[in-house]
């Protein structure tokens, strides 16, 4: 199965799910932003597919600089994630070959096969 967590406003989340698609798979799309995440799921996403907070912070268009998270630690990165979803960067995709934060679009392939 693969999931993506998916904002579909974004053009790099879309070109990510077509890619997927076009791969011949279906996905299980979640719209993080519409869910929103638990502290727990992000320490695991992030530790699957190798990243820290900062790593998948989401600067552009959110508040993060506002709110200092740039120069914050990692707790209260998490902290600010929880509150407000839309500072994760995205897509992030889970499958048979990983998890990745699929910047560049390109990505996505290694989470396809095993």
């Amino acid at each position: 199965m693969i999931v993506i967590h998916h904002k579909p406003t974004c053009s790099t989340s879309r070109k990510v799910l077509q890619m997927i698609r076009d791969a011949g798979h279906e996905p299980c799309v979640i719209d993080y932003a519409r869910a929103g995440w638990s502290r727990a799921q992000l320490l695991g996403l992030f530790a699957a597919a190798g990243l820290t907070p900062r790593q998948a912070l989401r600067v552009k268009g959110t508040d993060a600089r506002e709110r200092g998270l740039e120069a914050a630690d990692d707790e209260a990165i998490l902290a600010a994630m929880v509150e407000n979803p839309l500072l994760v960067e995205r897509p992030i995709v889970c499958g048979p070959g990983g998890v990745r934060l699929c910047r560049p679009v390109e990505l996505v392939a290694e989470t396809l096969t095993r």
